[in-house]
């Protein structure tokens, strides 16, 4: 593998640290976009082996000099505005569409020939079933919206310029330095603080992908020059929510107790989220390595020694 020159943007976020600390340990020679750094920051270990460009994603004359002085050759685009549940609806999701462009013809024309962006299955809609990249998109959020209309921006800029794209669907995600907002690690605070945890019934098949497995498919893709098109990333195995809570449980306090079906379902719940990711092990040769029983363990090791 010959080392490249990439430029990852959202390096600072929970799926795009553990994308450049990969890269970085694979030899690349990396930048990365930041608005500034700080010593907290997930990435911040590798700062220093890093190109540092400072600069907005939504302010093109920020970076412009900068990107052109690195000159890359693969962009890795995990930056977003706006990814918390109580943001899904916010009409600034908009906003992304619009910087992910600039970002990408700024890129291009410093001699970028390949794109890998990150979307979400948000961009499907609610389908109930396990989903392959053949499934019709139909988001219900302005966040699945933007998505997806980046996703189809960005797949023309590149096809009218002859640059690889892409773009990757992120089913649910797991693992240390996680938002603590997210749902296995609010699930591991309550149950540390010995709280009744009431759920919904949690007969939703859901599936959860370790962070780790998610940085390792991210570079099959980065390196495969032959990678191109829309792949679903997820676990590939979905499981009865209720049994991962269970797990979960175990792990934390194993006497604590569970209230199933003591919350109501939300009216749109998905009772049904899994990856088809037939695509991905076939073209970028990828399986995911880490069982959910052992990601569990290491997600709560590091919450633990993090927080108490």
């Amino acid at each position: 593998m010959t080392p490249q020159r990439i430029l990852i943007t959202g390096a600072t976020g929970f799926i795009g640290a553990r994308i450049a600390e990969r890269l970085a340990e694979r030899g690349h020679k990396l930048a990365l976009l930041l608005r500034a750094s700080k010593p907290y920051d997930r990435a911040a270990a590798i700062y220093e082996c890093c190109d540092i460009i400072r600069g907005d994603l939504s302010d093109r004359e920020s970076y412009a000099a900068a990107l052109r002085a690195f000159a890359p050759e693969i962009l890795v685009h995990a930056a977003w505005s706006g990814v918390s549940s109580a943001d899904r609806n916010d009409p600034r999701q908009i906003t992304n569409i619009g910087s992910t462009a600039d970002f990408l013809e700024e890129a291009i024309s410093t001699g970028v020939t390949s794109f890998v962006g990150f979307g979400s299955q948000a961009e499907y809609g609610p389908k109930n079933r396990k989903i392959d990249e053949r499934a019709p998109t139909e988001p219900t959020t302005l966040y699945g919206h933007s998505k997806l209309a980046t996703c189809r921006a960005t797949q023309a800029m590149c096809r009218l310029k002859d640059v690889r794209h892409a773009w990757l669907r992120v089913f649910s995600v797991y693992g240390p330095r996680d938002n603590p907002n997210w749902l296995i690690p609010s699930l591991i605070a309550k149950l540390k603080a010995g709280e009744m945890m009431e759920m919904t019934p949690c007969e939703q098949i859901w599936d959860f992908l370790y962070i780790d497995d998610l940085a390792d498919a991210a570079v099959a893709v980065v390196e495969n020059p032959q990678a191109a098109g829309i792949f679903n990333l997820g676990s590939g195995a979905g499981r009865p929510l209720r049994e991962t809570v269970r797990l979960l449980r175990d792990l934390v306090r194993p006497e604590g107790e569970i209230a199933f079906g003591a919350a109501p379902y939300r009216p749109d719940q998905v009772m049904h989220l899994e990856a088809d990711i037939g695509r991905l092990e076939e073209v970028a040769a990828w399986r995911p390595a880490t069982k959910l029983e052992a990601g569990l363990e290491a997600t709560v090791r590091w919450f633990t020694q993090t927080y108490g």
